[in-house]
């Protein structure tokens, strides 16, 4: 497998996913999903990788990333509820990122350029090499 296949499948897992209701605390395509479980999702059916549940457990794996250090494949996070990391987001490249918006929305694709996601970036996290095959680059802290 190269370098690039895991982060590939992992895009494509995540795109699958295009337009799929929001719901807090959801976990299904057919019924609603929320941002966490969207990423923990896409990351087990691409990767075999089991990742945390929650937007904030999630901050705490991989390694820790500014803005301009993004690849596709990682976690981007934001302060969208007067707290650090209530949201996150699979990175997709070209400062592009899927997401599970809010309540009314569906996956989609934004831009981080955005205003308002711009206004609200609080960091990324690499959770999967992009040199070798799938691995945590940090354990659970």
């Amino acid at each position: 497998m190269s370098a690039g296949a895991p982060i590939s499948e992992l895009i494509v897992q995540g795109l699958a996913y295009l337009d799929t209701p929001y719901r807090f605390g959801g976990n299904s395509r057919d019924t609603g999903i929320d941002c966490s479980a969207l990423v923990q999702q896409v990351f087990q059916r691409a990767l075999g990788l089991d990742l945390p549940r929650t937007t904030s457990e999630l901050a705490k794996i991989g390694d820790s990333l500014k803005r301009a250090q993004l690849k596709a494949g990682d976690l981007v996070f934001f302060n969208t509820r007067r707290r650090a990391y209530s949201h996150v987001g699979i990175y997709l490249g070209s400062d592009r990122f899927l997401h599970a918006p809010s309540s009314g929305g569906k996956v989609r694709i934004e831009s981080l350029n955005a205003r308002y996601w711009n206004k609200r970036f609080n960091g990324g996290r690499r959770v999967v090499s992009h040199t070798a095959s799938p691995t945590i680059a940090a354990t659970l802290q």
